[in-house]
This record gives C-alpha cells, structure tokens and sequence, in this order.
C-alpha cells in the first residue's frame, strides 16, 4: 500500500511502472501524475468491491461438492503420464498414430 505522499514524489514514468507492476490503467489522461496516484490506491477499491459482492466470490457449499466430484472423476496423472506431458510441453512429439494420444493427454491437462 502506498501512501498520497509517497506517490506524489515519484515520476510520471515511476508511476507508469508501478501501475503496469499490479497490472491497473491509469485514471483518464497518462499524462497527468494524478491519473496514476488516483489508480494506486486499487487497495482500498479492491475491498470495497468485496464487500459490495463484486468480482472474487466464495462458493457456495453445493458448488464446492459439485467441483471435488468433477476433481475426483479427472483423477490425477500417473509417473509416466507427468513425464510424457512435460516432454510434450518442451516441443517433443511421438510418431503418428501415437502422436494423436499424446495430443488428446495433453488435452485432458490444458482444457
């Protein structure tokens, strides 16, 4: 968190930087140090929002028994099926049939 004060002695470009760090756009002109200082103070917004019931919300207890089935029924990948996802990731391909399989696995991960 920052304070008004430290933000007003920090650069048009320090002020940039920050707010493309935490991944926020500045408030109207980029221009103007104001648009940023008015942007970093995200902390305060972000909370306020919670508590308004927008963006990141806790779900509730049907849903999470609705996510651990679909968890239990993915299952987890064996030693060999981790080892060949994380070669398929590092470009490497197997020869066609195969290649097809490795593809659709790899699928199973990513989707």
């Amino acid at each position: 968190m920052f304070t008004r004060s430290e933000l007003e002695i920090k650069t048009t470009l320090e002020l940039h930087d920050l707010c493309h760090r935490y991944g926020i756009k500045p408030t109207g002109n980029p221009g103007y140090k104001t648009s940023f200082i008015v942007s970093l103070a995200f902390p305060q917004l972000a909370l306020q929002q919670m508590r308004q019931g927008r963006g990141l919300k806790t779900p509730d207890f049907n849903t999470i028994q609705i996510i651990s089935t679909a968890i239990d029924e993915m299952g987890s990948p064996t030693d060999e099926q981790s080892a060949l996802i994380k070669i398929t990731l590092e470009g490497r391909r197997m020869n066609y049939p195969d290649r097809y399989d490795q593809e659709k696995l790899l699928g199973r991960v990513i989707n």
